[in-house]
């Protein structure tokens, strides 16, 4: 009984990182700074507040030399390359595209996780990504390969592989070091490898845009990101992703409410096919947690 409570305890949290992650979309698209700048700013001010909420915590900051620092150092490497290319793809295309063309993540996750953690493929995780890719291409049905959209949904694809590599590549990591940690020390390799691009953009908008980019950096970063890390403790890299898929359904709705961005009829149809997904995965993993009582 306990470790039900505690199983939907873990889902709750889960989602509610989904739901400040979601707030992306619609922050990228309103906020009128090049990626570049939205991306350096919200990884530094994140890492300033994650620091202090380590300290705050009593947290040691403190690596194992080697093959762990190697490791840290490359998901904030990947890290950085997915939010540079999602937020390119948000600003050639809607919230809708840019937020929906990153979501082939959980179907490349089932497929590179076994093959990189050396563990079996697990064939729900198959059909569930096959769903899941279902639901995006009802949410996208008329791709024009000549314009912008279909740019961005490269970058979006681009997007979602390294972010599948990262969250795979972290994983083991979570289990000996806080979240916090691991998202502190991913933030600073993005803010260094990003400020040398500064030298090129202009600062003239940047006080108007400086509350998102604080919201960015708080809420869906600090908050969000640190939530999604510590929830790989207790699910698989794929089940996270899957879990996590109805991001996109979040984030169309927040682009409705925020930015008047009205779906059509398919994309109500990609989202309730994309919400399937994650009911099943919420419900099988919950019926695995009590079948092992």
């Amino acid at each position: 009984m306990a470790a039900q409570k505690n199983h939907l305890q873990q889902v709750a949290q889960l989602n509610f990182a989904v739901i400040c992650i979601s707030t992306s979309g619609v922050w990228g698209r309103y906020i009128t700074l090049e990626p570049e700048q939205i991306i350096f700013f919200r990884a530094f001010l994140a890492l300033v507040f994650v620091y202090l909420l380590c300290r705050f915590n009593h947290l040691s900051l403190k690596l194992e030399k080697g093959k762990d620092t190697y490791t840290v150092l490359w998901c904030g490497l990947c890290f950085g390359i997915h939010w540079v290319s999602y937020f390119y793809a948000l600003s050639l295309s809607s919230v809708a595209i840019g937020m929906l063309a990153i979501y082939t993540y959980p179907v490349i996750t089932s497929f590179l996780e076994p093959v990189l953690l050396k563990t079996s493929f697990v064939k729900a995780h198959l059909v569930l990504g096959v769903l899941v890719i279902t639901g995006i291409y009802f949410l996208v049905p008329d791709i024009d390969f000549s314009n912008s959209q279909f740019v961005a949904i490269c970058l979006g694809v681009i997007s979602a592989f390294f972010y599948a590599v990262r969250n795979i590549m972290i994983k083991p990591k979570v289990q000996y070091y806080n979240g916090s940690v691991l998202m502190m020390y991913q933030l600073l390799v993005i803010s260094i490898l990003m400020a040398p691009l500064l030298y090129f953009t202009n600062f003239s908008k940047l006080y108007t845009a400086l509350p998102g980019i604080v919201f960015l950096a708080l809420i869906t970063t600090t908050l969000g990101h640190t939530l999604l890390l510590r929830s790989l403790k207790y699910f698989s890299a794929t089940t996270a992703s899957i879990m996590s898929s109805v991001q996109p359904v979040y984030g169309i709705v927040m682009g409705m409410l925020f930015l008047g961005e009205f779906p059509a009829w398919h994309t109500l149809i990609g989202g309730a096919l994309i919400l399937t997904a994650v009911g099943v995965e919420n419900i099988r993993t919950f019926k695995g947690t009590a079948g092992r009582q």
